[in-house]
């Protein structure tokens, strides 16, 4: 009789462990896989948390125990390559808002992680919309405003952090004048930003002495700067003139440390300098409301860019006007209407920000053993009236029904 118990319990225990990994199957009249050509007809198979098999339907026996779920186009779980949201809420009041601290115009120190809500409503929101992954973090508007973060829309908190701490984020142009009594001027912005780094070069040698009595404390400011130097963070500085970018870009020369450029409205008036240096460009939301450093924004930017061959992905980035966020691939959508290819638009709010972000061993396209972060479309992705019928992350359906 032990043994019996002993048996059945372990087929108890065998059964909820079975009930808790997800089998899906999923078809697509297209799927894009971001991995190669898009498939006519295609399926995903999903086994618990990841991708187990992705290929034509006359290529993929889909299991009689699987749960189905079809729709006109899958596609990877979408990412927003910037985004504010967690930190920024939607009701747009003092308590919801926490991506810009105006004590100091300098202060990468503030880390993005403590002060992200995860019940934000903003981020189920996305989640309903297909955004499965944000790197979000702290405002443009400060000389550095702090870091940023990866992390998934969906699941339990704690699993859903893929990145504690993955930029740093600054600012160069009239917003930060607007909002700090100092710098006034942008050559004094880029000298503030000068003298930091400097004070982090000659800290970090006096941090290597050997007798600790002549070692400095620690000063988490000019730890996180040492990190950008050392390439442990990347810096993302938001520039939006043409002005701004070439002095950004001198900056990091001057400091050995590359950039990710955001923003970057008066990108096609420099484009020699960025493919020269290799920058990647978080564009500018597509419908930026263009005035202030903003003005000269165009919907041709991201085409242009892309021509030339400048890595560019696309951004939901932030404005404090309005309690609510952008759709990042509504952005996309409005740029690919204007000259980019369909094809690069989607890749702009999949893998290619998955590269950027340094996260497409997980996310980013439909492989074998990736996060089985899946959107299902009843129609173009970038056509506004198509809905999203079904949201799948870490093989979980958060959103739809078969």
């Amino acid at each position: 009789m032990k043994l019996q118990r002993i048996v059945l319990l372990l087929i108890g225990l065998l059964g909820v462990q079975v009930c808790a990994n997800a089998q899906i199957a999923i078809r697509g009249d297209v799927v894009y896989t971001m991995n190669g050509d898009p498939i006519e007809n295609g399926v995903v198979l999903i086994d618990g948390k990841t991708i187990e098999q992705v290929g034509a339907a006359d290529e993929i026996t889909i299991p009689e125990e699987y749960e189905v779920y079809s729709g006109e186009v899958v596609t990877p779980g979408i990412i927003d390559a910037r985004s504010v949201v967690g930190l920024a809420g939607m009701f747009n009041y003092e308590h919801d808002q926490d991506q810009l601290e105006l004590s100091n115009p300098v202060q990468p120190e503030l880390r993005a992680i403590d002060a992200y809500n995860p019940r934000e409503g903003l981020i189920d929101f996305l989640l309903g919309l297909g955004v499965t992954t944000l790197h979000t973090g702290h405002a443009p508007g400060a000389l550095s405003s702090g870091q940023t973060m990866i992390v998934k829309t969906g699941g339990p908190y704690k699993e859903a952090i893929i990145d504690s701490s993955r930029m740093v984020v600054f600012t160069l142009g009239p917003r930060v004048t607007s909002n700090f009594s100092t710098p006034g001027t942008r050559s004094k912005s880029i000298a503030m930003l000068r003298s930091e780094f400097i004070k982090a070069q000659e800290y970090a040698q006096r941090r290597e002495n050997n007798d600790p009595e002549r070692r400095p404390s620690r000063d988490i400011k000019l730890e996180t700067l040492v990190k950008i130097l050392n390439g442990d963070l990347t810096a993302l500085i938001t520039a939006h003139t043409a002005t701004e970018i070439l002095a950004a870009l001198r900056i990091a020369d001057e400091f050995g440390f590359k950039p990710v450029l955001a923003g970057a409205s008066e990108a096609y008036l420099v484009m020699d300098e960025l493919k020269e240096k290799d920058i990647a460009v978080i564009i500018h939301p597509t419908m930026i409301r263009t005035f202030g450093d903003a003005q000269n924004a165009s919907f041709e930017t991201a085409a242009k860019l892309h021509e030339a061959g400048i890595p560019v992905v696309f951004q939901s980035g932030y404005e404090s006007y309005v309690p609510r966020t952008r759709v990042v691939y509504y952005e996309a959508a409005i740029a690919v209407a204007n000259g980019l290819p369909f094809e690069k638009g989607l890749s702009s709010v999949t893998i290619d920000p998955a590269h950027l972000l340094g996260i497409d061993d997980r996310v980013g396209s439909l492989e074998t053993g990736k996060d089985a972060d899946v959107v299902i479309f009843d129609g173009d992705p970038f056509e506004y009236l198509t809905n999203v019928k079904t949201v799948i992350v870490n093989g979980e359906v958060v959103k739809g029904s078969e």
